[in-house]
């Protein structure tokens, strides 16, 4: 809203810094100071009156050190984190471009299931919250608008090169080193460290018709939004893992969105120039903020826990962050947190369920599931795992950001 209204008096008025708006580091960079602010400033009203509706985290004795002192901690902190996701970006943003638009209802979709899952817990006294199933539709759901969006939306395209139509000049007349650049609708993607880092979705159905390549995609895309919005989900087991590990991800991407949004950086590193991406960084930065912020409350010991309504949403962000910026081939690098928390819970699950089968009597591989309970069962204090996994992620977000040259 403000970048309208600081354009129009630019172009009428002859007012001093107010171009300043036009550009996105800018934006971002105020994005980011008031998201971080929201949450700091409003963290501790919400803290105060959720305590005062009593909407406390109803804590299952799991044997593990100092969970229990953690019972009555207020819930449903992720509306904070929501809304200082999405009051900067109303504000920092050009709302009619195509990825803000996305990732707004995206954000919006997920909080809401995510509160719904809360408050079923909290009001209704049920533990176990929104049926799965019912979880599942809300995150396929917005997985095939985002889909259908990004194959079909005619600003959604990359620009590519290629030697100018011979149509109406001769052939010799053409020098050998002329390129023309124009923007396609495309369904390429990034391969890490690959020389030849493009993987295009209609090579997968070549051999049946590529008019059927929309739900290759739309399916590729409900799969990651689906995974890595309960990976985020089950990663926020303990106080700041998982807005920690957000806010390093969500950097490593604004990075990402920044450089491939921008011709000069994306033709210097020899990437995917993305048109339109560029105002993806003034939501990056936001969220960002609003992660580093709600640590603030977060951190141990935690005086608020984000809930489903936050951990969802955040996991959707970061699927839909990737995609827009066409590296979700990288997502398994970059949110290698996320990948492991989900996979532990899959493969504890899995064996058990398979040696009870065989021998009568369920097994474990982990001391515990998600990893990090399985470290908190090894008596290491949460603190400490959290750190380590925020080192982890930092070496991850490294490697991410060298596969620009690493091919």
């Amino acid at each position: 809203m403000l970048y309208y209204l600081f354009e129009y008096i630019r172009q009428n008025f002859d007012v001093p810094g107010a171009g300043l708006f036009q550009y996105i580091s800018f934006r971002a960079g105020v994005a980011a100071v008031l998201s971080l602010l929201i949450t700091i400033t409003f963290g501790k009203k919400l803290i105060n009156f959720l305590r005062k509706k009593q909407v406390g985290e109803d804590i299952r004795d799991l044997g593990l050190e100092g969970q229990l002192q953690k019972k009555g901690t207020p819930t449903m902190g992720g509306i904070i984190i929501i809304a200082a996701i999405l009051i900067p970006t109303l504000l920092m943003a050009k709302l009619d471009n195509v990825y803000i638009i996305l990732l707004v209802a995206t954000t919006i979709w997920l909080g809401l299931i995510g509160f719904l899952d809360d408050y079923i817990k909290v009001f209704k006294k049920n533990k176990e919250g929104l049926a799965g199933r019912f979880k599942i539709v809300g995150q396929v759901s917005i997985g095939l608008i985002v889909g259908l969006t990004l194959f079909f939306n005619d600003n959604v395209v990359i620009r590519e090169k290629s030697a100018p139509s011979v149509a109406s000049v001769e052939i010799a007349a053409i020098p050998a080193d002329v390129k023309s650049e124009y923007d396609v609708k495309s369904t390429k993607t990034t391969v890490p460290f690959l020389k030849d880092n493009e993987f295009d979705y209609s090579s997968l159905i070549s051999w049946w018709n590529a008019d059927y390549t929309w739900i290759v995609y739309t399916l590729f895309v409900i799969f990651i939004i689906t995974a890595v919005s309960n990976g985020a989900n089950i990663t926020d087991g303990i106080d700041g893992l998982a807005a920690g590990t957000s806010a390093i991800i969500g950097l490593t991407l604004a990075i990402f969105a920044y450089l491939s949004g921008r011709v000069d950086f994306s033709t210097y590193l020899n990437i995917m120039y993305i048109p339109n991406l560029g105002e993806l960084v003034i939501f990056c930065t936001a969220f960002v903020g609003a992660c580093l912020g709600f640590l603030w409350y977060n951190s141990f010991p935690a005086q608020v826990f984000m809930g489903d309504t936050g951990s969802l949403s955040m996991g959707g962000i970061i699927a839909v962050l990737a995609l827009a910026v066409r590296k979700e081939l990288m997502i398994p690098l970059l949110c290698g947190i996320f990948l492991v928390e989900l996979v532990s819970v899959m493969i504890q699950v899995t064996y058990f369920k398979y040696t009870k089968k065989k021998y009568g009597e369920g097994r474990r591989i982990l001391l515990m599931s998600p990893l990090h309970h399985h470290y908190q069962k090894k008596q290491i204090h949460e603190s400490k795992i959290v750190t380590r996994f925020w080192i982890v992620g930092i070496l991850l977000a490294i490697v991410s950001l060298a596969t620009l040259k690493l091919r």
